[in-house]
């Protein structure tokens, strides 16, 4: 699982360690869940913010 924060000044960034402070959503890095995660806006929903394109394409670069 890879972890997804939303900063306390609104960006959103991969969370590698699961340290930083924030508002966070865990997500599968498997194609399969991400393709159903962008669908669905579960991100979004989530964190409550715009999820960037660089930040997907972060989580694509760590499937397992």
């Amino acid at each position: 699982m890879v972890r997804i924060v939303r900063r306390p000044e609104g960006t959103v960034e991969v969370d590698r360690q699961g340290r930083l402070p924030g508002r966070g959503a865990y997500i599968h890095p498997s194609s399969d869940c991400l393709e159903a995660a962008r669908k669905r806006r579960a991100l979004e929903r989530a964190l409550g913010v715009p999820v960037p394109e660089e930040v997907w394409s972060s989580i694509l670069g760590i499937q397992t």
